[in-house]
This record gives structure tokens, C-alpha cells and sequence, in this order.
């Protein structure tokens, strides 16, 4: 039924277990390990650019949180009201809850897919998906310090007997796995949420999630390596190995790019700010002296009285000079009168 999945993910650890075969041999269970560790990293080096996007979905989800409270807040028994509105935000601010979901998502059927094609590895088999009989056979005869890759210590006796193992030298490789694999997952968890600010950290839904991902997953690990096999195990320590240096190096990376966008819009901010000292200028109101544009005719202004002040050209081309004691269209004269007698 999920023939997708398992014959991709054996044609995975098959290409891996060519190229390390010819270097340890086909039965080595360096080799086995190997090609289950780099299956790991091909399927997260192909997640990465989703990953990329996942944080940055995470990080625009936080800076808009205290809008989503308020949502909440307004419309606190209105479940489907608070969908839409919260819907409408996300779009605005270009998030996509199923786009950070994504590298997760495909890492469930990854992990379904190589726990059954490790499962199925079984002696006396034949084909194996990708594998064909001889494959299989070297798959069950590779050792890694004395236990079998497909061995788990809650395996029967009479199953450990079958891949010619001892319980002890299952222990011997398993426990130390589980322990280094539940460390891992629980700093790994520690690392994302040391990265979520304290609006997020407040909700008490994040901080139920994020005490999960801090103790009970890696709990899950450590009680959960009693039923895993050894080449799962390995699956999850290098996982979380690669998910750990990965968070490194983009959140670094992340953090970097708003620091330098930070950085451009101050410079920005004191480029357009006026200088000290400097008088704020209107560019509505044309500066003393300054040329009329070209075509506009420059109109007298008027003096005390409504009379022109300044020369100004007439339709002519004539101009209009006022001179102190005389009106412009008459000239002086004495009245009838106004004769000073002797």
C-alpha cells in the first residue's frame, strides 16, 4: 500500500551502500550504518529550503502575535470568526501554517518507510524492494560491534539466535545510541525554543508544546530505543545531529539579514533627516529670488494703497515706473486755492 514510499527510500540506502561497500565491503556494518546515516542527510539536504522557509514563516508568525491575541480576544466564542480573521492576517503578513509544517510532514513517512524496509531485511528472505536476495543476505550478515543493525534488545531469543547475535552485544551498541539520541533531540528542542520570543512563550499552548519537545520526546526516544532496531536509532542520532547544526547555521544566517536590514534603514533615516541647524525648507513656497518658470508672467505686487510697488511690463512691453510723489496717469498740479499768500 505505501510502495511510494518504501521503494524510494531503499533506492536511497541502496545507492549509499554501493559507494561505501566498495570501500568497507558489501557486508561491512560500517557500510550499513553509513548508508543509513547519509539516507538521513540526502533527505534533509533535499528539506532544506523548506526548512529555510519554515523558520522564516515562524519568525513573521511571532512578530504578529500579539495581533492574533486580540483576535482572540475579540471574538472569544467565536471559533470560526477567529479563523477567518486570523486567516485574512496570515495572508497579509505572507505566512503559510502548512508551509512550516512541511519538513516535518515528510519526515513521518520517511521514518515509517525505513522502519519497515529494516524490519523486512530478515534471514532466509528474497527481494526487498530495491534490494534483491544477495543485498538482503549482506544486510543480515553485516555486524557492527557484534550486533546486527535489524537486532533490538526486546527482540526474542530465539530471532537474535536467527541473526546469530547475543542480547549483550545489543545492549552493548543500542544504549549508548538511545542515550546520545534523547540528548540530542531534547537540545535540539532547546535550541528552537530559546529562539521564540516572549509573546510566544506566554501562550499556554506554546508552552505546552514546548515542555513536550523538551522532555517527553526525548523520553520517547530513550524508552523507545528498547523496541527500536539499531539502524533506526542511528536514524534518529544523526537527524537530530543534522537538524541541531542546521538550526545553527540558518538562524544565524536569519539573524544576520535583519541585522543588515536594521542597519540599512537607520542609514536611511539619517540620510533623509535634516541636518543640525539646518531651517526645515516648504518646497511649496518658492525661495527669495528665485526666476519664474518659464511662460509665467511676474505681476506687480501692490504697494501701500493698492498701488503698484515695483516696475512691472505692461502688454506693450512698456513698463510703468512709479515715482515718488506721483500717480501713475496723472501728474501734479496745484488747485485753485492753495495759492500761499503774501
Amino acid at each position: 500500500m505505501l510502495n511510494f514510499i518504501y521503494y524510494p527510500v531503499s533506492f536511497i540506502l541502496w545507492c549509499w551502500h554501493w559507494v561505501f561497500g566498495h570501500v568497507f565491503g558489501e557486508s561491512s556494518g560500517f557500510a550499513w550504518a553509513l548508508s543509513v546515516i547519509f539516507l538521513v542527510f540526502t533527505l534533509r539536504a533535499i528539506l532544506f529550503k523548506p526548512f529555510v522557509g519554515q523558520v522564516r514563516s515562524m519568525r513573521r508568525m511571532q512578530e504578529f502575535a500579539p495581533e492574533m491575541q486580540k483576535i482572540k480576544k475579540k471574538y472569544p466564542n467565536d471559533r470560526q470568526r477567529q479563523a477567518q480573521e486570523m486567516q485574512k492576517l496570515q495572508s497579509e503578513h505572507g505566512v503559510n501554517p502548512l508551509g512550516g509544517c512541511l519538513p516535518m510532514l515528510v519526515q513521518i513517512p520517511v521514518f515509517i518507510g525505513l522502519f519497515h524496509v529494516l524490519r523486512s531485511f530478515k534471514p532466509g528472505w528474497g527481494e526487498v524492494y530495491y534490494f534483491d536476495a544477495k543485498g538482503v543476505e549482506s544486510f543480515v550478515n553485516a555486524k557492527l560491534f557484534g550486533a546486527n543493525l535489524s537486532t533490538f534488545i526486546s527482540m526474542p531469543a530465539e530471532q537474535l539466535a536467527q541473526f546469530g547475535t547475543e542480547r549483550t552485544n545489543v545492549i552493548l551498541v543500542a544504549v549508548p545510541l538511545m542515550i546520545v539520541a534523547s540528548i540530542a533531540t531534547h537540545f535540539t528542542a532547546r535550541h528552537s525554543v530559546a529562539r521564540q520570543n516572549q509573546t510566544a512563550l506566554d501562550n499556554p499552548q506554546t508552552a505546552i508544546m514546548n515542555k513536550l519537545t523538551l522532555y517527553i520526546f526525548p523520553l520517547g526516544v530513550l524508552v523507545g530505543g528498547f523496541f527500536f532496531p539499531i539502524a533506526i536509532l542511528m536514524y534518529w542520532l544523526s537527524n537530530n545531529a543534522w537538524t541541531l547544526g542546521q538550526q545553527h547555521i540558518v538562524y544565524k544566517r536569519i539573524d544576520s539579514e535583519e541585522e543588515t536590514k536594521k542597519a540599512a534603514a537607520v542609514e536611511t533615516r539619517q540620510a533623509l533627516a535634516p541636518k543640525p541647524g539646518a531651517k526645515p525648507t516648504n518646497p511649496k513656497k518658492p525661495a527669495p529670488g528665485a526666476k519664474p518658470a518659464n511662460g509665467a508672467k511676474r505681476m506687480p505686487t501692490a504697494g501701500p494703497g493698492g498701488s503698484p510697488s515695483s516696475s512691472s511690463p505692461d502688454t506693450n512691453g512698456s513698463s510703468n515706473t512709479e515715482i515718488p510723489g506721483l500717480i501713475s496717469g496723472r501728474s501734479t498740479s496745484k488747485k485753485p486755492g492753495n495759492k500761499k499768500r503774501r
